[in-house]
């Protein structure tokens, strides 16, 4: 994967940016590992709107990635990348021997035909799931569960990776991409390797048309509102007016900590901060 610059052929292309996906193998999606993808525009089950600036983008079918590695103790095989529409990094079909189908992340380095294996008793290589109780100290997963059982939520994302630091009383210590040390029960499954397509993160989007096919809306500084719909709204002239800078509903939104304290909070060994 190589990020190319465009042709300055008018202004809003003279910085964009997009990633080449030299290694993509399949057009269309497995029809069978599909859904549709309903948008909600931001808004809860109430209609109301719970997270700003979301709305309209390209139409898109939801590809389901088998977060468990559910298919354990059967090996299976990469056949084809795909490009995902709904993340930042492409996703590998494997085939198992049992006939079975799945999407998983693509780690950097995966190629097509390596075997990849979930199983208590896999070897920590490239793209095998197995427990942290198996995996070396020191190697580099992803994909790793917060609770026995509950599929990935850690490093999901282009390029992220967890690495596991030490063990000790059932409990496995990572560090995670933001710099905190952290405790997850060694019995939690991870995939070893780095998730592919680290450039992402310098990539230029470049114009704001592209923004809104992405289903981004357009963001209006505070200061620009009137008083009624931000604190920072208002005054004559452009006014700082002397205060600390607010969200719209007046909570802190520059170093103030709004982190509630959580039953995980012991869990953290060393913030990120």
């Amino acid at each position: 994967m190589a990020i190319v610059t465009r042709k300055p052929r008018n202004p809003s292309l003279r910085f964009q940016q997009y990633i080449v996906y030299e290694d993509l193998t399949k057009k269309a999606p497995e029809k069978s590992l599909t859904a549709p993808l309903k948008k909600t525009g931001g808004r809860n089950a109430y209609g109301r709107i719970t997270s700003r600036h979301r709305g309209g983008g390209a139409k898109k079918l939801y590809r389901i990635i088998d977060f468990k590695r559910s298919s354990r103790d059967v090996i299976g095989t990469v056949v084809a990348f795909e490009y995902d529409p709904n993340r930042n990094l492409p996703i590998a079909l494997i085939n198992y021997i049992n006939g079975a189908k799945a999407y998983m992340l693509k780690p950097e380095g995966l190629k097509v035909g390596d075997k990849v294996f979930a199983s208590e008793k896999a070897e920590a290589k490239l793209g095998n799931c197995l427990p942290l109780r198996s995996i070396p100290i020191g190697f580099f997963i992803h994909n790793v569960e917060l609770y026995p059982g509950q599929g990935g939520k850690f490093a999901r994302s282009a390029g992220s990776a967890v690495q596991l630091v030490n063990r000790e009383n059932n409990l496995a210590i990572l560090k995670m991409p933001s710099g905190e040390l952290r405790t997850v029960n060694d019995a939690n499954w991870a995939t070893v390797g780095t998730l592919s397509n680290a450039d992402y993160r310098n990539m230029v989007i470049g114009k704001a048309g592209r923004t809104r096919r992405m289903g981004i809306r357009p963001t209006v500084r505070g200061m620009a509102m009137n008083p009624i719909d931000h604190p920072h709204g208002g005054g004559e002239g452009r006014s700082k007016s002397g205060s600390h800078p607010v969200s719209p509903w007046g909570k802190g939104c520059k170093g103030t900590r709004t982190r509630r304290k959580k039953s995980s909070s012991s869990a953290i060994l060393k913030r990120r901060k």
